[in-house]
């Protein structure tokens, strides 16, 4: 561990009410070892990372449902499987020689020491979320000209940290806010509005089922997310809202129609009008 990240936590040690040791962590790793030793578990001993990688996806998104649930004890446990997929994959690491758990968490300390000097530096404290972000950006963009000249490769680009397994919308948002922050940026919202458009007039364009149709529809979402960005809006978070909104409403319907003994699919338009009205006015009462 760094010096910087040694006094830090003497620091932090020091002040009353610090959190101590931690002896359900250690026994968490040392049942994943057991898990892992000859005598363990067969499936976790034939685990790999990169056959697990769909689980570290999923147990994240039901963390972030238990989230929305508002259930205290339902997001211990699913925080509970993402540590145990972390945990997984270091001993993992650990059996190949690579890495220990114990690296991942010295990195991720010294990690947040450096990208918090107004807390742990010399810099005076931050008064906002927005100046936060800025001293992020510049701690982060030192750290990939260092990585770049270490590597004796070219300095890494400004986009090439964000990751491609991202969901689009989130990719997308965290792609448009570091190129807007370089400069690449319109004037002001009604820009963004005539990029929309513009992008709309090319999708209307081309032929349907045509691969540039698909591409400029592409565009068209990017667009949309600039202006998400610009009204300062998660485009992820308020899809995922959307998305829990229909699923609700679309619940609802079912619910009626079963009320009356009938089969959704068999409904003409007029009446599928009549159950989705019915379920918006509910959600309003």
């Amino acid at each position: 561990m760094s010096h910087a990240a040694d006094r830090a936590d003497a620091e932090t040690a020091a002040r009353p009410g610090a959190p101590a040791a931690h002896p359900e962590f250690d026994r968490l790793v040392r049942t994943m070892w057991r898990l892992r030793q000859p005598d363990g578990c067969p499936w976790d001993r034939e685990q790999t990372h990169r056959s697990i990688t769909k689980h570290m996806v999923e147990e994240a998104y039901e963390a972030v449902e238990a989230i929305e649930e508002g259930s205290a004890a339902h997001l211990a446990e699913e925080l509970g499987d993402v540590l145990e997929q972390v945990v997984l994959h270091a001993q993992i690491a650990a059996d190949e020689g690579a890495f220990t758990i114990d690296d991942v968490v010295a990195g991720l300390n010294e990690k947040l020491v450096r990208r918090h000097p107004h807390v742990f530096g010399e810099l005076a404290a931050a008064s906002d979320g927005d100046e936060v972000q800025d001293i992020w950006d510049e701690v982060k963009a030192a750290e990939r000209a260092a990585a770049g000249e270490e590597g004796g490769a070219r300095e890494p680009g400004l986009l090439d940290s964000v990751p491609l397994s991202l969901p689009a919308l989130m990719q997308c948002q965290k792609l448009s806010r570091r190129a807007a922050k370089a400069g690449f940026e319109w004037p002001d919202l009604a820009g963004v509005w005539e990029k929309v458009a513009e992008e709309r007039a090319e999708f209307e364009r081309e032929a349907p089922g045509s691969r540039e149709r698909t591409e400029e529809f592409g565009d068209l979402l990017f667009s949309l997310v600039q202006v998400a960005r610009w009204e300062g809006i998660d485009a992820e978070e308020a899809l995922a809202a959307s998305n829990r909104k229909f699923r609700h409403r679309w619940a609802r319907m079912e619910a009626f129609a079963h009320e009356e003994g009938v089969s959704l699919d068999g409904l003409d338009p007029a009446r599928w009008d009549e159950l989705w009205e019915r379920a918006k006015a509910e959600e309003s009462a």
